[in-house]
């Protein structure tokens, strides 16, 4: 067995502490204001030999400025912070991805902060992030606590949201069109002689997507069933864990669908994995048991079953609108909100296409 002595301990090398304006200032022989006029380019208020004696020691202590530093020095720190309700939704992923493009391309970073589904720490992200002294936020959060977000605005900071709405606040917002992308799936299902249809989601209450979607289905449902005769359409809620709820859900819609064909339209691709393993349990297939239609088209849709059918949302638009619109507010727009609205597009693979097994 190895064992180290402590000699060898010794010989290891030791991290350095990283030089300071200060060092490089005593090792050229001068001030730190001289040191911080070079650094700014302002070489031309010194002397040839001091700027020279300026870059050699920078040099030999290898010192590079904390880029903080420098930006707080100008006011800004050119940090944008973003916080999502759930890192584990492919949605709030790939909004960041595109907001995160829209921010490097301007300058910027971006700092994440994940809530983990928990309302009561949207507080507690905005604290954390204005303790970093970002310059703006971009808030995809649950969006139950307007206390929250009005607490970025009494920082002076501009808030951009992004598909959920936080209640009387006046903020820019960018989304999904929800109603649109609804009735763009209840009628592709109806169309294909889908009469009896449930949409799952999880808890809707207070969070401004879920609440959108769901009602769009149940006015799409009451607007057409006079033209589409035997047509119902229910909506069911699924909490985490709860397995045998959705089982039960799915099993109570093929019972009341009868003769007629049943489809499932699935909120968001958190859900949608739900509702996969749910078909695996009860032993069914997609576009043979039920029909299905989900929003979020991730990279395991089409390799589920026959390919699973799909809304899908321009998360890389929606990150980057998000981003441009903060980033418009930072350089002094003056702008009354917006409220800006992407069309989804519908894929449709074997799930929502009936086959008789």
């Amino acid at each position: 067995m190895y064992s180290q002595t402590p000699s060898s301990l010794n010989a290891l090398p030791v991290a350095t502490a990283r030089a300071t304006i200060a060092d490089v200032a005593r090792e050229a022989g001068v001030s730190k204001a001289t040191v911080s006029r070079f650094l700014n380019h302002r070489e031309t208020l010194l002397t040839k030999d001091i700027a020279t004696r300026v870059e050699l020691a920078i040099a030999a202590l290898s010192y590079s400025p904390s880029p903080m530093a420098q930006a707080l020095k100008r006011g800004r720190s050119r940090l944008i912070g973003l916080v999502v309700a759930d890192v584990t939704n492919p949605f709030s992923v790939a909004v960041l991805r595109g907001a995160e493009k829209a921010c490097q391309e301007s300058g910027y970073l971006l700092m994440l902060f994940n809530l983990g589904n928990d309302s009561r720490r949207e507080s507690d992200a905005i604290a954390a992030l204005s303790a970093y002294q970002v310059d703006g936020f971009i808030l995809n959060t649950l969006g139950r606590d307007a206390k929250a977000a009005a607490q970025a605005a009494l920082h002076g900071k501009p808030v951009v949201l992004v598909d959920r709405r936080h209640q009387g606040m006046q903020a820019d917002f960018v989304s999904l069109d929800n109603a649109g992308a609804v009735r763009l799936v209840a009628s592709h299902l109806v169309e294909g002689g889908y009469r009896e249809l449930l949409f799952i989601s999880e808890p809707i209450k207070n969070i401004s997507s879920r609440e959108e979607r769901e009602a769009a289905f149940r006015s799409f449902i009451s607007e057409s069933a006079p033209s589409a005769p035997g047509l119902q359409g229910r909506t069911f809620e699924n909490t985490v864990n709860d397995t045998q709820a959705l089982d039960k859900a799915l099993r109570d819609l093929r019972l009341r669908a009868g003769k007629r064909l049943a489809a499932v339209v699935s909120s968001n691709a958190v859900m949608t994995l739900r509702v996969v393993a749910a078909m695996a349990r009860l032993g069914w297939q997609f576009g043979v048991d039920v029909g299905f239609v989900g929003f979020d088209d991730t990279e395991w849709s089409p390799y589920i079953g026959p390919g699973l059918s799909t809304i899908v949302q321009p998360t890389d638009e929606l990150g980057r609108i998000a981003a441009g619109c903060l980033i418009e507010r930072l350089k002094g727009a003056a702008l009354p909100p917006r409220q800006i609205l992407l069309s989804g597009r519908l894929v449709v693979r074997g799930s929502s296409v009936h086959n008789v097994a």
